[in-house]
């Protein structure tokens, strides 16, 4: 077998955030480095966005980023200057590419292109199987994710962020290049959580994606003639080319996937929950795990005690427990905090970086009786 001190399974936002941080660390010059996956990531697969302060440590890789977000409800159309947040877009084969190049050069670290199959632990070391060679080593961050096993328990609900998104090139200027629609919830709903989602690149192309947070995805066809029909009847296009598509799935749940970590293996990335579970967001919340890790990791401390719930896990328990139940209702949640509260703080709060008085604040904007009752189902039923 081929032993390393660290592996790193998956080489997407986590894996590779994570293998950059102990490559360029000074701490972990005499550990030894494996990061397996079985793409050679050079297809752009995906597309991340985030807001962010400022300048960043993704700057030079940005796609476009604006300075407005657009908000649409059924009583609410505003659009919103968001200083002094910025939203920030990244393509995936960009990200890819920079940070194959700079853990290319640490001498302690190697990339290979292998399926991993198994993982096993044994008493003092992992055993990582692929199709081609097995390995060992002292600590493992794995990245694949099992979409089967919060659906194995019912003390959660697990909803879906779906989506299907098309980058569009019209024939006339219909997209405002400042403004990215943020959410427009003015679409039917069809007793769902759904609003369409508008990332313009100039004032001809942009991605629109039809996004749904609920238990089930749709057909196919189903996303696509809302797609079509939001061109045709909200911007008033009907000539266009599809350049390029996009769709996902992200895990929204308080399920506690960090209960299978061990003293040597620790989950990462959407595998280990580090998806926001009343968003979906991922890139920036992965950025800032991936530095608390390598903290943890430097004070030699059990990868199992690296996960810790806080007060925001109780909040999106409590969220997910009412759009979860009445799934008709996320849209006018909302739009309530956009009516009452400035995006700075809605952003502030979903960072996870408030006050208990913003959070007051933002958490009694919308009708507090939902959440009253989620919290008494709590009381009685356990967290």
């Amino acid at each position: 077998m081929n032993t390393y001190d660290y592996i790193i399974i998956g080489a997407g936002a986590a894996g590779l955030q994570l293998a950059e941080a102990l490559g360029k660390d000074p701490f972990f010059k005499q550990k030894s480095i494996l990061l397996l996956d079985k793409d050679a990531k050079q297809t752009n697969d995906r597309t991340w966005c985030f807001w962010e302060k400022g300048q960043g440590d993704f700057d030079e890789i940005l796609f476009k980023e604006w300075k407005s977000i657009f908000f649409a409800g059924k009583k609410l159309n505003e659009e919103y200057h968001i200083a002094p947040y910025t939203y920030k877009m990244i393509k995936g084969v960009d990200f890819y590419a920079r940070y194959l190049k700079k853990i290319s050069g640490y001498k302690n670290l190697n990339f290979l292109q292998e399926e991993v199959i198994s993982v096993e632990e044994k008493e003092h070391f992992q055993v990582v199987k692929t199709t081609n060679n097995t390995y060992s080593a002292s600590k493992v961050f794995n990245s694949i994710y099992d979409f089967k096993e919060p659906l194995k328990q019912q003390k959660y609900p697990v909803l879906q962020q779906h989506f299907i998104g098309w980058f569009v090139k019209t024939d006339k200027s219909v997209f405002n290049e400042n403004t990215a629609t943020f959410m427009d919830f003015s679409i039917p709903q069809k007793g769902n959580t759904r609003f369409m989602y508008v990332l313009p690149f100039s004032s001809t192309e942009g991605l629109v994606e039809y996004t749904l947070f609920s238990k089930s995805l749709l057909e196919k066809r189903e996303y696509e003639e809302a797609i079509k029909t939001y061109l045709s009847d909200n911007l008033g296009v009907e000539n266009y080319q599809i350049t390029e598509t996009e769709k996902g799935s992200i895990p929204m749940t308080s399920y506690n996937f960090a209960q299978k970590n061990t003293d040597n293996m620790l989950y990462i990335g959407t595998a280990g929950g580090w998806s926001k579970a009343s968003t979906g967001y991922t890139f920036m919340n992965t950025t800032k795990k991936v530095k608390k890790l390598v903290l943890h990791l430097k004070a030699n401390e059990p990868l199992n005690k690296f996960y810790k719930k806080d007060k925001f896990w109780f909040y999106d328990l409590l969220l997910l427990d009412v759009i979860s139940k009445n799934n008709a209702k996320g849209g006018s949640i909302f739009e309530s905090l956009f009516k009452k509260r400035k995006p700075q703080l809605i952003f502030k709060f979903l960072d996870e970086e408030t006050s208990y008085f913003e959070d007051f604040k933002f958490i009694s904007t919308p009708s507090p009786l939902p959440f009253i009752k989620a919290l008494l189902g709590r009381i009685w039923n356990g967290f």
